[in-house]
């Protein structure tokens, strides 16, 4: 495809397969650049800026490591939570704890939380957003959870479960962005660029 020197590519700085579905399904051409950092909590902040300052730490860590700082790039870093009453719940560190997530949320409506920080690497401008949506998941019972839980998908997942996978089966209802909730918030990410009137390649 032709592309001008306007057009910008996306840095992803992540190592999440889900984000990186997200952009191909949306055609946009980019490079991957997992980066690794702390992704503990600081305990000082509210949980919307807990949120962000995670992001905000993968978006610096892909600036600083980045080799070339002359590409007409945009580096989007992003972190999810999974929240019930202002605590989040991450990724369970053994089965007993993907269990006890998923019992907890049951019949009941949690939040999936994304934070987004961009920024522009020939600028060095840095954008940031925060999305949330409404997760209402059917009551469960305990065989249903440890069935999906020998499953191992929840092993891996913010709050023990994937809504793209088997773990949709669970959700009776959600409100706001479905790639939120797996992700990566797509439809506010390129709001974000239409307010810049940033254009970038497409594959």
């Amino acid at each position: 495809m032709f592309t001008t020197e306007k057009e910008k590519i996306i840095i992803l700085a992540s190592q999440s397969p889900r984000r990186a579905e997200i952009l191909k399904k949306a055609s946009y051409h980019f490079l991957p650049f997992p980066v690794y950092v702390s992704e503990i909590p600081r305990e000082n902040l509210s949980l919307d800026e807990q949120i962000i300052d995670i992001a905000q730490r993968k978006a610096q860590a892909c600036l600083d490591q980045w080799p070339d700082r002359s590409l007409n790039a945009v580096i989007l870093a992003s972190d999810t939570m999974v929240c019930m009453n202002e605590k989040a719940y991450g990724k369970p560190e053994n089965e007993q704890m993907a269990f006890d997530f998923l019992k907890l949320f049951s019949g009941r409506t949690h939040q999936v939380k994304t934070a987004v920080i961009l920024i522009d690497l020939l600028s060095k401008e840095v954008l940031s957003h925060i999305e949330t949506s409404n997760v209402h998941f059917k009551n469960l019972t305990d065989s249903e959870i440890w069935d999906y839980i020998r499953t191992q998908e929840p092993m891996d997942k913010a709050g023990a479960y994937g809504i793209q996978g088997l773990g949709g089966k669970f959700v009776e209802k959600f409100e706001g962005d479905f790639n939120n909730i797996v992700g990566l918030p797509l439809h506010a990410i390129e709001k974000i660029f239409m307010m810049k009137k940033w254009q970038f390649k497409k594959i």
